[in-house]
């Protein structure tokens, strides 16, 4: 008997707390994430042509083209289950380009649609944006390149022009991909491996394999081993990993102390970085193309 009211008390006490955050969140709308900020429009000169919010995915249904706009927004977030001929370890689209593509330093895909056909050092040539799709299929989802014709791979640049509606070709957002890091910084891989057991292994895992659902389907994805980017893929690059983590890891992360923990410390995602992009990995037997007429990356893998 004193165990059932133990029992019933905790119940009770769950309950409780359960009800009293649906109280607190139905009575507190400002939980909830501010509305995008405009972002400025600029064209290569950096003249501001006009201003650009990222459109609520609320918007889609009344597409001419909403079928395929929607069926690449589920392609970005679901890449690894709906294209498994493709994806050769558990990651999505969106395990990089996070939030749908849609927020600054989150690596978005707002100025795809205006910025490609480009250079890119990487190839030594200028690329369209299937071929950089593409890209990412053999090297950061180790898998293979996707047909140009395919609907799937229409219905992705559909979403990604979707996004960018407004921006003129050769122009671009504000807002950029990626927040800077200093990258004269040397990794210290002791810390590295410290503050990766600290905040980083909870949702990654201890041994880099990431966190799979009661569905065998990855929610954090995994940073090293066979499941994992290949030594190919940008996040596989000191500078590029750190520049992401900082601005990005943990989830949770608020930057107003003393409550938030703030973001990382440059010194601090470099060194995470170095820790985990130096684990093994799979390699990539289109390095040796890699760089062929600018100087390589000092933190490139190979």
């Amino acid at each position: 008997m004193k165990k059932l009211l133990i029992a019933g008390v905790l119940v009770a006490a769950v309950a409780a707390a359960g009800a009293g955050f649906a109280w607190h969140a139905y009575n507190h709308p400002d939980l909830d994430a501010p509305a995008p900020t405009p972002m400025d429009i600029l064209d290569k000169q950096g003249t501001v042509l006009g201003h650009h919010v990222a459109p609520s995915a609320n918007e889609i249904a009344g597409l001419a083209n909403a079928d395929s706009v929607m069926l690449g927004r589920r392609l970005l977030n679901e890449t690894a289950r709906l294209l498994p001929d493709n994806v050769g370890n558990g990651l999505n689209c969106n395990s990089c380009h996070m939030a749908q593509g849609r927020v600054p330093m989150r690596n978005h895909y707002i100025n795809t649609g205006s910025t490609y056909p480009r250079y890119m050092p990487r190839p030594g040539k200028e690329i369209d944006l299937t071929e950089r799709i593409n890209g990412c299929f053999v090297r950061s989802m180790n898998g293979k390149k996707l047909a140009v014709d395919a609907p799937q791979m229409k219905a992705m640049l559909d979403y990604m022009h979707w996004l960018g509606q407004g921006i003129p070709q050769g122009a671009k957002v504000s807002g950029k991909t990626e927040g800077p890091i200093d990258n004269t910084l040397v990794p210290d891989m002791a810390r590295g491996e410290a503050i990766y057991a600290a905040q980083c292994a909870s949702c990654h895992g201890n041994d880099g394999e990431g966190m799979k659902d009661q569905f065998g389907e990855y929610i954090f994805p995994p940073l090293w081993g066979d499941d994992s980017f290949n030594i190919g893929a940008g996040m596989a690059r000191l500078y590029k990993a750190a520049a992401f983590v900082k601005h990005n890891m943990p989830l949770a992360v608020n930057r107003e102390p003393p409550y938030g923990q703030g973001l990382m410390s440059d010194q601090d995602a470099v060194d995470v970085s170095g820790y985990f992009t130096q684990k093994p990995r799979p390699d990539f037997a289109g390095k040796v193309n890699d760089w062929p007429r600018d100087k390589k990356p000092k933190d490139a893998r190979y």
